[in-house]
């Protein structure tokens, strides 16, 4: 569905809401045995009526956010505003939440629902979900109730919700997905039943795109099913934790030429690897697998200070969960947490996408490298001996690994 259609369909609910009149955005008997719009709530006695009218999720975000006092909230397609109100009494007089919508009447039903509730850490935005009109790193929590399926193009909507969480932020959405690609037939039939199927993912889609923008600790969880391929889903994610000042996000084209000078240095110490000479560019992205690269980055000047990626040990099936990596730190900001930082997002990000094993060969000299391994899991499994030659003298090589407790268990 395009942007102006959703538009001038939620407005036309808004208008009516703001009327007086109950609306929904399918029939009434499939709208509340799918746990649509307020039947998706526990608590929602002390809300105003117009608000309950205009709630048209899918669940409850705001529980599967787990909100607490004192923390700074976006809804992305905030409606009637029923989410921001639940999370502002979450957060609490010291907390705050912002609701973001495309409509100018459903701005204007939501503001006029805070004033009746007696709200006041509460603001509407007027602005597009695609591109929120926030300032980078700006929130804690971001939340969306049956919205981001309407957006043509969520891969910006989810790499928004990125930018303006602080790290550590966490996502908590209720949404609409499909099992694969429905057929024409059943999606028009979803459709007319339940009105929100519009765009809706299949789950392993949704799970990329969520990677693609940097996110970790991915979680879908199906929460009822509305037939046709249709489900309801808890969906959560969670943007890397990071040292003050920096942010670990998915590596860039554009990081070329300081990652590689990263490694350099990291080779010139002589304690990283057998390699006297970083790769081309073309070498380093073809010997990387495509996802797994992250950078640490300064927030403020976007300067790279260290990075992690991930290269398979094998191209057989059964070592498809099993990956060797590199993790390398600008030689000035080192025993900074920038390496522990990196590696906890990698190994989250690895377990996302189905990664059981992690390996790397390590130097018994790298005493700095092994300690953090271990510190994450990683254990020494056995000693290479005199494996290679490094700058005319033989060498050991410690190989460690960590099995993940997740993934292939």
């Amino acid at each position: 569905m395009a942007h102006d259609e959703v538009v001038a369909r939620y407005s036309h609910l808004a208008r009516a809401a703001l009327e007086g009149e109950p609306i929904a955005d399918c029939s009434a008997t499939a709208f509340e045995q799918g746990c649509f719009g307020a039947a998706g709530y526990d608590d929602i006695a002390a809300l105003p009526a117009a608000a309950v009218r205009a709630s048209l999720g899918c669940g409850d975000p705001v529980a599967v956010a787990e909100l607490r006092e004192g923390e700074t909230v976006l809804d992305l397609g905030a409606g009637g505003g029923i989410d921001v109100l639940l999370s502002a009494r979450r957060v609490g007089p010291s907390g705050s939440v912002y609701g973001l919508d495309a409509s100018p009447d459903m701005v204007e039903l939501a503001r006029r629902n805070a004033e009746q509730a007696g709200v006041a850490n509460a603001e509407f935005l007027h602005g597009t979900i695609e591109q929120v009109p926030l300032p980078d790193r700006w929130v804690d929590v971001v939340i969306s109730n049956c919205v981001i399926n309407l957006s043509d193009d969520k891969a910006a909507v989810l790499a928004e919700a990125f930018r303006v969480l602080r790290p550590g932020g966490r996502l908590g959405v209720s949404d609409v997905v499909v099992d694969g690609e429905p057929d024409p037939e059943r999606h028009r039939q979803a459709e007319q039943r339940i009105g929100c199927v519009a765009g809706a993912l299949p789950v392993a889609a949704y799970r990329e795109l969520l990677a693609a923008a940097g996110f970790v600790g991915v979680r879908i969880v199906v929460t009822a099913d509305h037939g046709d391929g249709v489900h309801s889903a808890i969906v959560q994610a969670v943007k890397p934790a990071a040292g003050a000042g920096l942010e670990i996000r998915a590596m860039r084209e554009s990081d070329a030429s300081q990652v590689l000078a990263i490694y350099q240095a990291g080779l010139d110490s002589g304690q990283a690897s057998f390699e006297t000479t970083a790769p081309s560019w073309e070498g380093f992205t073809a010997g990387k697998l495509p996802h797994l690269r992250y950078v640490a980055a300064d927030a403020d000047t976007g300067q790279v200070v260290g990075w992690v990626a991930a290269s398979p040990v094998s191209s057989r099936c059964v070592y498809a969960g099993v990956v060797e990596h590199s993790v390398y730190v600008h030689p000035g900001c080192q025993a900074h947490g920038i390496g522990r930082a990196l590696l906890s997002a990698f190994i989250a990000a690895g377990e996302d996408a189905g990664v059981w094993t992690i390996q790397s060969g390590i130097f018994p000299e790298n005493a700095a490298s092994l300690a953090l391994h271990r510190a994450l899991g990683f254990r020494a499994v056995g000693t290479r001996e005199r494996i290679g030659r490094h700058h005319g003298v033989w060498r050991d090589v410690l190989l460690i690994e960590r099995r993940s407790t997740v993934t292939g268990t």
